[in-house]
Order: C-alpha cells, then structure tokens, then sequence
C-alpha cells in the first residue's frame, strides 16, 4: 500500500508542478536523474527517460525561453494561454510515465486525474498572473515568476525524498484551487473584459455620461422583487463589483438608484442573484482612474463600496458621484 501512495504522489506531484512550470519540472528532475542525484526505486524506473541528455537539452531551452517571457506583463499571459492545453497532456504524460508497467486501465485513470491536477494548477498560475497584470509595475510579475519557480524546485525535493508528504500536500492544493476558483474565475473575466475595453477605449470627447441607461428586464424584476416599490429610477450605470461589505467582487452588474434616494447593486447571477443596498448618508463618494478601469468609491467608517468603470468613461464617473453626494467630490488621480 506504501509502494502505491508513493508512486501516486510522484504521479500526482509531477502533474502539479507541470500546471506550473512543465519546462523547468522535466529539466530539473532530468538533471536529478542523470547525475544521480535522486536513486529512483524500483516501481519508478521509467522516469529514466527523463535524465537522457536530448531531453534535458530541449527542456533546458523551452524552459529559457519561457523564463524571459514569464517576467513580461501580458506578454506572461500570452504565454500561458498557449500553454492551456501543452501544460495539462505534459503532466498526464508524466503522470502515465511514473506508473511504469501499471495496467492500461489505471494509466488512463491516471492520466485523466493528473491532466485535471495540472489544468487546476495552471489554472490558477494564469489567473493569479493576468489579475497581477493590472498593475502597470514589472515587479509583481518578476517575483511571481521566481516565487513559482522556487515552488517547482522545492515540489521536486518533496517529491523525491517524501512522495507521501507530496501527495497530500498536491491533494491540499488542488482542493484549495477549486475552493477559491469561482472567484478566480470571476476575476479572470472581469479583468480580461475591462483589459479588452481599454484596447478600444473612447476617443478623447467620445466619453457617455449619461448615468440612466435602459435596465435589462430581469435586473429590474430582481431588483423590485427584493424591495418592493414602484418608484421611478433616477440613476441606472452597468459596472463591476470591487468588493464591500456584503458585496463580493468582480460580479457584472448595474448601479441603481430610485428616485426616493436609496442606491443598490443588482448582479444578475445564474444561480445567485445579487441585490444589495448601498448606504450613501454620512459617506464619501470619489473616482480614481487605475490603469484598466476607473473606480468609484462609496466610503464611511464602516466600509468602502467599490464599483468598476471602462477606462476612459471618467465623465460618466465625475457626474456619477456628483449626482450620489449632493457636496462636492473630491476627485483621487492615480497615475497608471
């Protein structure tokens, strides 16, 4: 049973560390064999393939030349979604690899289990890579590229002196990857909608100000079903959650304030409509322009309440808070 655990957690692990860095997983573990490094026992005897010098060769180039491209903003991102489907089949392949003479039925099992690990693996290297693109400084790109690179060497040490120990912390990390991956994903697609818009933002003067737009029909239902009334709408923007007390982030959605005064967002989610009311006494509304969206702030001690724009809509942002703060707004410039 030991035999098994640890064959599955070299399996699993290499998969893992595939979703990250599959270059830099075989050129690594190549060189551990070829110089004898690592003894690899008997049931892993296949991985020797790994240490042929043609092998480490082709590794070692792919892996130099995605070293420079994954310190690069966007250009990071280009790179991993040419890998989406590469990085997955290279850790089913090395999955398959390290079972040896399994039986075909368990090498197919296998190799669907450690394409899914390496798709979650790389799944969250590519989001949390494009969320850090949003920043227009190369450091967070640099020591996030690095930071992964350490995580793939130190996954092999764990992986050759403790496969066990390898198995359950792959098994850990895979589970956290699906727990946090709608958010993951809901950021992924705000950040590459808002990333999208400013390649085709408005031309200087093009910008619409106008902050009552016609509400889809089931964000209106949704909104009057939650708190009845039928009081006309004085203000209706479609924008991005950024998060706030009750307000979770990067949820596509519409500002709407009734002509009594009170102000909600409305998300109409598939399977959890969002409606949430946005207090505005005693609170402080400003916009600051970020590099891919203009946001505006609803602050007070309590709590912040933010809300995404395109970039390059700053006037429709300016009248926006105008129109909820009845004095004037101060306005917060960040230069991208």
């Amino acid at each position: 049973m030991e035999d098994v655990l640890q064959t599955l957690g070299v399996a699993l692990g290499l998969a893992a560390l595939a979703g990250l860095n599959l270059y830099l997983t075989v050129f690594a573990a190549g060189l551990a064999i070829h110089f004898s490094w690592v003894a690899l026992p008997a049931p892993l005897q296949s991985l020797h393939v790994l240490g042929d010098p043609w092998v480490i060769v082709v590794a070692g180039i792919l892996y130099f030349l995605e070293f420079w491209a994954d310190k690069v903003p966007w250009i990071d991102s280009a790179n991993d979604t040419v890998h989406t489907i590469i990085r997955p089949i290279g850790g089913a392949l090395l999955a398959v690899l390290a079972l040896g003479d399994a039986h075909p039925t368990v090498k197919v099992v296998a190799a669907l289990l450690a394409g899914g690990v390496a798709l979650s693996a790389h799944a969250a290297k590519a989001g949390t890579r494009l969320i850090a693109n949003t920043s227009p400084e190369p450091l967070s790109n640099i020591a996030l590229s690095l930071g992964e690179d350490v995580v793939v060497l130190g996954g092999l040490t764990l992986v050759a002196w403790h496969p066990i120990a390898a198995l359950i912390a792959t098994v850990a990390a895979i589970l956290a990857v699906w727990v946090l991956l709608p958010r993951l994903l809901r950021s992924i697609r705000a950040t590459g909608w808002l990333a999208w818009r400013k390649l085709n933002e408005p031309a200087e003067g093009a910008d619409d100000d106008n902050i009552y737009k016609k509400i889809p029909g089931p964000c209106e239902l949704m909104l009057r079903r939650a708190h009845a009334s039928a009081e006309s709408f004085t203000v209706a923007v479609p924008c991005i959650s950024g998060g706030g007390l009750r307000l979770p982030r990067n949820v596509f959605g519409w500002l709407i304030r009734f002509e009594g005064g009170r102000l909600f967002f409305v998300g109409p989610r598939r399977f959890s409509p969002i409606v949430v009311e946005i207090p505005l006494a005693g609170r402080d509304v400003l916009r600051e322009s970020r590099f891919l969206s203009e946001r505006l702030l609803i602050g007070g001690p309590s709590a912040t309440h933010v809300f995404l724009f395109e970039r390059g809509h700053r006037s429709l942002c300016d009248r926006l808070a105008e129109t909820l703060k009845p004095i004037p707004v101060a306005e917060a410039e960040l230069v991208p």
